[in-house]
């Protein structure tokens, strides 16, 4: 199989294109006081759920919290203080040990989150003050909540975001990390950057498609020039065609893929697509493929949302995609790798309601191996 042989983003081999996808399991360490740093740093049972699935080519951590004002989910994990660089360290040691490679992927929510998660400034930020309609977001306590007029963010608080991200990589990089991936997807703050339908600023980040990818080419520049990390090792997300967050513009089908041919000139590690429309469909345009982003994208394309080993298969083989992100099949089969090498079964899919609930290890770490083969093994020799 394609999917399984090796593949290089980077300067970086990969042992195969099986991705882990990024995905928020809400597993530190809960306690008392929400705003502890023990409940957003990285603990032993995280380092384990990561060591299980380190067969795969590459490993996309949750997306993690780079500051205070990009934070809005309690027991997420941050790279903000010592703590945070030291628990995470502990799962790239883990995870190199094991020979995997991990990048991180940095999370700004933008006017996902909540302001009781901001006792700084009590506000959530958005490029424009357009709040999300018919959607819940989560108070800091737990308790769901109307989602609020985020604050327009002014151009020094852009400035200061932007900072906050290098810093970001910088704590990433002291932490191991291989490299990191920028989420721009699902309605977090670069998204809504983007989106038409979110974006209606009149100054230098808004308007014309080249002033909305504006705050992430900038983010970009400033990380590669901070030394954290080369353009080589930093990849970036987008989502299209998702609904999620309330997202979705008219003019998505002609945007993205522009912003992609933009972001190529710097020669990223990867552009993580998310293509399918498991997360549901905006219907505001037609629908943007990777074969899109392939015609305007030179570097490595990965590709996400409710793939299987045949459908991965295929779009490596036709070329439309380089890598494949797995997520839901990841988390109840942390062997992926090793069920579609041997052609075993996979397990179905986790019980929804352990995929974020600070269950502990329930739904996260117990997953058995393939044991089949064994089994039978001992028959043999019996």
């Amino acid at each position: 199989m394609q999917l399984l042989s090796k593949f290089t983003i980077g300067d970086l081999e990969l042992k195969n294109r099986v991705v882990l996808a990024p995905l928020t399991r809400g597993r530190c360490t809960p306690t008392e006081d929400p705003f502890d740093v023990v409940c957003t740093t990285p603990n032993d049972l995280m380092v384990e759920y990561y060591t299980q699935r380190a067969s795969g080519g590459l490993l996309i951590t949750e997306a993690t919290a780079i500051s205070e004002a990009g934070c809005g989910w309690r027991n997420a994990p941050h790279i903000r203080f010592p703590e945070n660089v030291e628990g995470w360290k502990k799962v790239v040691d883990a995870v190199h040990a094991k020979e995997g490679i991990i990048f991180m992927q940095f999370w700004h929510m933008g006017r996902q989150s909540h302001s009781s998660h901001h006792p700084s400034t009590n506000k959530t930020f958005a490029p424009s003050p357009i709040a999300m309609s018919g959607v819940k977001v989560r108070t800091i306590n737990g308790e769901d909540a109307e989602a609020e007029v985020p604050s327009e963010l002014t151009v020094d608080e852009i400035k200061a975001t932007i900072a906050d991200y290098v810093n970001a990589a910088k704590l990433a990089k002291e932490a191991g990390f291989d490299g990191i991936e920028i989420h721009a997807a699902n309605g977090y703050l670069i998204d809504t950057f983007l989106q038409s339908s979110t974006n209606k600023r009149t100054d230098n980040y808004g308007g014309s498609l080249d002033n909305r990818i504006r705050i992430l080419k900038e983010i970009f520049e400033a990380i590669v020039e901070s030394g954290a990390y080369a353009a080589n090792r930093i990849g970036f997300r987008f989502s299209p065609n998702g609904v999620f967050g309330d997202m979705g513009s008219e003019d998505n089908d002609v945007a993205f893929p522009y912003f992609a041919k933009v972001m190529n000139e710097y020669k990223p590690a990867y552009l993580h697509v998310m293509d399918g429309l498991g997360f549901g469909f905006h219907n505001k345009c037609k629908v943007v493929t990777v074969a899109d982003f392939r015609k305007v994208f030179d570097g490595p394309i990965m590709c996400n949302v409710g793939l299987n080993k045949d459908t991965a298969e295929g779009m490596v083989r036709s070329g439309a995609a380089d890598l494949c992100a797995f997520g839901r099949l990841y988390i109840s089969n942390p062997d992926l790798v090793e069920r579609f090498t041997h052609n075993w079964p996979l397990e179905p899919e986790a019980a929804y309601e352990t995929w974020y609930a600070p269950t502990g290890a329930k739904g996260y770490t117990d997953f058995s191996v393939y044991d089949g083969p064994h089994k039978a093994v001992e028959a043999e020799s019996q």
